[in-house]
């Protein structure tokens, strides 16, 4: 007797969610913090771990809590944002950093990216746009908010050097041309529309240009290449 063989259904593929990003909030201001908070906990994609007050509130659950991405004032009483980057980043650096500011922050900003911030809004700027710039930036983008960009740059015009460098990094003409794209602000999807290379051949790139200057961010690289009088804005 011929033996029935059962056929097995066909397996359907299985469709994983990308995890939410963990976004974290430090602003002293009662009413944006909680239109913030609002906002944020909303949004498609984000959990909204927590909003602290101050400095000092966030240190210990940030550090903790290593969220993808900290959302940070500047302007903070206490310990400001500068005092809070020199602790979180050494101690958390996976943790990128957004900061928002006013349109008067460029000097702060330009610290503050010294320090390891990925990028920055101004309070102006609409809520509309923290869920790319949120984005962006937690897949380890820059983000520039372009009222401020102008100004934020012209800062490294007094410490570039006068005549072109010998390039220390050995950087390809490529990766220098990438470079000049993301100090105008563009994105990683706006660069490779530009080089006309998708976004994940831009991500490639600029692991070997992180590798090649030792640095973890867009905006690192692109604050050393202008110093070396590598590139202009």
């Amino acid at each position: 007797m011929a033996r029935k063989v059962l056929e097995q259904p066909a397996s359907e593929p299985v469709t994983v969610a990308p995890s939410p990003l963990r976004v974290a909030l430090v602003e002293d201001q009662p009413a944006l913090r909680r239109q913030l908070t609002r906002f944020l906990s909303a949004l498609p994609g984000v959990a909204f771990l927590a909003g602290f007050a101050s400095g000092e509130e966030a240190l210990a659950p940030v550090i903790k809590l290593k969220p993808d991405v900290l959302l940070l004032d500047l302007e903070l009483p206490g310990m400001d944002g500068l005092q809070v980057l020199r602790v979180v980043k050494p101690k958390a650096p996976e943790v990128q950093v957004l900061i928002l500011t006013t349109f008067d922050d460029a000097q702060k900003v330009f610290e503050a990216v010294q320090l390891g911030a990925s990028g920055y809004l101004t309070k102006q700027a609409s809520f509309e746009r923290l869920p790319a710039a949120i984005a962006e930036i937690a897949v380890g983008g820059t983000v520039i908010d372009p009222t401020l960009a102008r100004r934020f740059w012209s800062l490294f015009q007094s410490v570039k050097a006068k005549a072109r460098a010998p390039d220390p990094y050995e950087l390809t003409a490529v990766e220098l041309e990438l470079l000049r794209f993301m100090a105008k602000g563009l994105s990683n999807a706006e660069v490779g529309q530009v080089l006309s290379i998708d976004r994940r051949t831009v991500r490639t790139y600029l692991l070997h240009i992180y590798r090649k200057m030792k640095v973890h961010s867009h905006v690192e690289a692109v604050v050393l290449a202008l110093k070396a009088g590598l590139i202009d804005v």
